[in-house]
Formats: C-alpha cells, structure tokens, sequence
C-alpha cells in the first residue's frame, strides 16, 4: 500500500456505524488533554517572550551588542511561523501525537544548544532550532482541541487554551527579566529544554491519537470480518513512510474570503496589543518613572490577566451563540453565529488602546498610571474577545484542516506584526503616543468591521470560494 499528500496515512483508520468521533474520550480525559496541550501552548510564547530581558546580558558574555543579538528575536519569529505551517501540514497526515513527539526533542536539543553558545552564530542557529521545534504547540494544540469536542463545546475548551497561551505572553517578560537577573539567561533555557522533557515524556505516556479518522468522516468498514470486532477503531498495520508535505499549501487556505476576513480582524486586534505592550518601557515606564526592570515587567500583568479571565468566557459565551442561533433557526447550524461572540466585547480593543494613548499624554501622577494599567487590563479582556471565537470557528468551517488554517493564520498574522513591531517606536518618536495609538484604534475598528461583514455575508463568501469546509 503507497502513501501520499493525497492518501494520508489517517485515511487508513476505519470506525463502525453507530460510533460518535466525539465520544471517544469521557470528560476526564478531555479536561486532561485540554491540560496537556495548554501546557505546550505555553512554551512558544515563554521561548520567545523570555528571550527578550536577556539581551543585554547575551550581548556582554557574547562580546556583541544587543541590536545585533536581537536579530535572535525575528529570528524566532520567523521559526514559528515556517515550524507552525510543517508541524500542523503533518498533523494532518500522521496525527497530532507524533507531532508533539517529533517536536519536543528538538525544542530540547534548540534549548540546550542556546545553553551551550559561545558565539552568536552558534546562538542563532540555536534559537531557529528551538523555536522550530516548538512551533506547533498552539495550531496543533487547537486542532487537537477541535478533534475533541464538538461545535457546541469547543468554543469554551478552546478559550482555556487561548488563555493559557496568552498568559505566557504576560508571564515570559516577568519569568525572563527575573531570571536573567537572578539566575543566568544560560540557566533559563536550559530549564526550558528540562521542561520540553517533561512535557515529551507526558504525552509519551499518557496522551492518546485524537485526530478523527478518514478526515473527521464516520466511515463504514471496508469489508465485512469473519472475526469479532471491538467496538474501538480498528488500524490497519502498516509500516511508516516519510512522505513530503508541502507546508506552504496551508497558506492557500487564506484564499477563502471567511478565513482571510477574520484572520485580518485577528491581527487587527493583535496590532493594538503589540502597540500597547512593546513600546511600554518608553511609553509608560518613561511617562510615569519607572526605571526598574522588575516593575516595567509586571506592568505587562493586567494584559495577561486580562487574557487569562477573558479568553474561557469568550469561548463560553461563543458556545452559547451557537446553541442560541441554531435553536432559533430549528437546528440549522451556521458557523458565523459564533463570531456574534466577539460584538460583545470586541469593542474594548479599539477602546481601550484609543484611551491609552491619551491618558498616557495628558494624564500625570499616580492616577494616569492606574488609568494606563486598566486600559491594559481592557485590552487583554477585548483582545481575547476577538481571538477565542475567531480560533474556534476556524477549527469550525475547517474541522478536517484545523491545524493547517491555524498555522496559516498565524503565519500570515506574523507577516503583518513584524514590520509593525519595528514602526511602533518611529511611531511614537513621530507622531507621539496618542497619535500612533489612534492610529491603531482605526485599525482595530476596521477589524471589528470585517467581524460584523463576516456575519452578515459568511454564507455568501463561503460560496465565492470552496477550500473544503465542513459540511454544515
């Protein structure tokens, strides 16, 4: 039997009949791989977000400066995006198990390497490893989510992930800066390639195939046996065959009008939060005094508890959207009922980042960076609102391809924040805080906007162009 791109080795599992792809797990088991997989969200945010305080202090042991070892940041960003597209292309083929499987052993090998550089060649190599190897942690972690729960369901498990991994974008500056300080940034990563065995041997033991077999399709047997059957999937054995996988086919996913709609209203969103949180230091630190490394860190909390508290609910509240249209309509399904999710809160994205900006150039003293922090804290909240219902119904219209469309996006989301990360301080030197923030309050505004069209118009979009959706 040959294996291809066309003929995945998944299309080899066959189920009965009267088996439900969703009640493979009770919920015990669905909580404990929703743990799991959260768990692994949380390492490409802290392999790159901790990376960051640690600069200065890689740029004087590796005698170089630390505009030249920042390059290791984009680096890395470069890393996730190509790793997130191969991981989530393959989980599509072999499963989301041997991902994680493959992955992890060269986050760790990346991570001891990082450890062990003496020169900044040495350190970049390292840092591509490493953020390679961990790339997949949120696309597939999503799809696997996706795998488990049905429609009505998913939103809410999905808000846990999202908020896991969104908290590690607050917690890495804090964990980064206060190891780098205390400790050595040596020490940090090799603490997280420990954590990438941890996390290898876990899921080795205890975390089972969740992909659905023939595609998320409930297929017949291919013939009937003479021998008994249990009521489990039966697999054919068959030997494993490396078969090469395009990852950049996932990005034509993009071309479908929904998902490139929603995926610019995601990085529209994203701009705010990248707007509030990279210049903070030079914004917030600079107009309020705040000098000390520690403190400009834990200014990053509100954002993060804001993503934290947000992201569950806005699942929650996106379920509940779902079974509220479906129920009116009398059992019809329509996927964009759960971006009705993100009008409700969505609104605190441009709001808030729009205040911001101009408390932080009118508003002195204590009192402005109580009104700072709360903006912070709205952000997370709105950001969230935006990113929870956006992820599920990706995993929605795309349930066969979930990994692969949320790599795409995520990908395509990079390509949009790079050059934004490198234009927020011109910005700011240019146009000042309140400028460059009401620039990014127009975007997030444009964003909410292409939510509202997706709404309205999704089924027509949906028309324009099939990528393989699934069947409502």
């Amino acid at each position: 039997m040959s294996f291809s791109e066309e003929n995945p080795l998944l299309d080899t599992l066959h189920i009965p009949d009267d088996w439900d792809v969703y009640n493979r797990f009770s919920k015990a088991q669905k909580k404990f791989i929703v743990f799991v997989v959260s768990f692994a969200g949380l390492l490409p945010t802290l392999v790159t977000g901790t990376f960051v305080p640690s600069i200065p202090q890689i740029a004087h042991d590796l005698n170089s400066t630390g505009a030249v070892v920042s390059l290791a940041v984009s680096l890395s960003v470069f890393a996730n995006a190509v790793g997130g597209l191969v991981w989530a292309a393959y989980s599509s083929f072999y499963g989301r198990r041997p991902m994680y499987l493959w992955g992890m052993p060269i986050l760790c090998i990346g991570s001891f390497g990082v450890a062990a550089s003496m020169s900044l060649k040495s350190l970049l190599f390292w840092r591509f490893v490493q953020a390679f190897g961990c790339a997949g942690g949120v696309s597939v972690g999503a799809a696997v989510i996706g795998d488990i729960y049905r429609a009505e369901q998913r939103g809410t498990a999905l808000g846990i992930f999202f908020g896991a991994s969104l908290l590690g974008v607050a917690l890495s500056p804090i964990i980064g800066g206060t190891a780098a300080h205390y400790w050595s940034w040596r020490s940090l990563h090799f603490s997280l390639g420990v954590w990438g065995i941890i996390e290898m041997v876990l899921i080795y033991l205890s975390f089972p195939e969740t992909s659905h077999p023939q595609s998320g399709e409930i297929r017949k047997l291919a013939a009937p046996s003479s021998h008994p059957q249990s009521d489990e999937t039966r697999k054919l054995k068959i030997p494993f065959n490396f078969v090469w996988i395009n990852p950049l086919n996932s990005l034509w996913l993009l071309r479908s009008p929904n998902i490139m709609a929603v995926t610019l209203a995601n990085a529209s969103a994203m701009v705010t939060d990248y707007v509030l949180l990279v210049p903070i230091a030079y914004t917030i630190g600079a107009r309020y005094h705040i000098s000390n490394e520690a403190l400009i860190g834990a200014c990053f909390l509100p954002s993060g508890l804001g993503n934290f508290i947000a992201s569950p609910i806005a699942g929650r509240l996106s379920d509940t959207m779902i079974a509220k249209w479906k129920a009116k309509r009398k059992g019809i399904w329509v996927p964009e009922d759960r971006l009705r999710a993100v009008l409700v809160g969505g609104l605190l994205v441009p709001l808030s980042v729009g205040l911001s900006g101009l408390v932080t150039a009118y508003i002195a003293g204590p009192l402005g960076l109580v009104l700072n922090l709360l903006c912070l804290f709205m952000n997370g909240i709105g950001v969230d609102f935006v990113l929870t219902p956006i992820g599920s119904y990706n995993v929605d219209v795309l349930q066969s391809r979930s990994a692969e469309v949320l790599a795409a996006v995520t990908a395509f989301r990079a390509i949009i924040l790079a050059p934004v990360t490198a234009a927020v301080l011109p910005s700011i030197e240019m146009l000042g805080v309140a400028g460059t923030n009401g620039i990014a309050t127009v975007i997030a505004l444009f964003g909410y906007g292409l939510i509202v069209l997706t709404i309205r118009y999704g089924d027509r979009m949906r028309a324009w162009v099939d990528v393989g959706y699934t069947p409502l």
